[in-house]
């Protein structure tokens, strides 16, 4: 079975209807979306009704701490996220705040863990951005396989049969073998906020039988998801970053 993990959306619609469009082209039969749902873009509500929609057809969606933030308030944040969180949480009606309130924080299957940051403290909201990060990720779970989001950057730290973590930035479209390692994490990048320098919309397909992965960058609208920041009144650096995928 092929699934569709998308991480990170931040409210971009645009970034969001491409990466479905991608996936289904290429015969994705489930989606798991790794949370923050919402968050400096400025369709919170159309992105938030899309998603619903899934979720009912089958989809796993889990919170991210921009989703949380959105209902709790913007504790920890830096100025520009915090500008960003104040102005969702304005626009989110009932049904909205109703449906981010219920999302899990994990979802596990046959050995898989799916979780927004990391596995070790899913409430906590830690990154995963190094192979120390990832030895504590794996250690909080007996899963053998962590997929999450997070950090907006693409990543995956193995370890094969003596157990030792090594790390590999996943390129594009490359199908990596999951089958022959002991245990990984796989960090999925981003949909809506790519920061890897890469500005196309970055997801994850995952093929169950096999155990093998890609990463997928789908070129997407940028000029209409800046424009709606910028007529949102939100910060300009949210608009500019999406043309250079930092």
């Amino acid at each position: 079975m092929l699934i569709a993990l998308l991480a990170d959306i931040h409210a971009n619609l645009e970034a969001l209807e491409a990466c479905l469009a991608d996936a289904a082209a290429r015969g994705a039969e489930r989606l798991v979306l790794l949370g923050d749902l919402v968050g400096y873009g400025a369709d919170p509500l159309p992105v938030l009704a899309r998603i619903r929609a899934l979720a009912e057809a089958g989809a796993v969606v889990l919170l991210g701490n921009h989703d949380e933030a959105a209902l709790k308030g913007a504790v920890g944040f830096n100025p520009v996220a915090a500008q960003a969180i104040r102005w969702t949480a304005a626009q989110l009606d009932a049904s909205a705040r109703a449906f981010l309130s219920g999302l899990p924080l994990t979802h596990r299957e046959d050995g898989l863990l799916f979780v927004h940051a990391d596995a070790s403290d899913p409430a906590g909201w830690r990154y995963v951005r190094s192979l120390r990060d990832a030895a504590a990720c794996l250690a909080g779970t007996d899963a053998r396989f962590v997929f999450c989001g997070h950090t907006h950057l693409p990543l995956l730290a193995c370890a094969s049969g003596s157990g030792r973590l090594c790390a590999r930035e996943p390129q594009p479209g490359a199908v990596i073998p999951l089958a022959p390692l002991r245990r990984a994490v796989a960090v999925i990048g981003a949909v809506g906020q790519p920061r890897d320098g890469n500005p196309a919309a970055c997801y994850g397909l995952l093929d169950t039988l096999s155990l093998d992965c890609r990463w997928l960058r789908v070129p997407y609208d940028i000029a209409a998801a800046a424009a709606k920041i910028r007529a949102a009144g939100l910060p300009e650096s949210l608009a500019a970053r999406l043309f250079r995928g930092l």
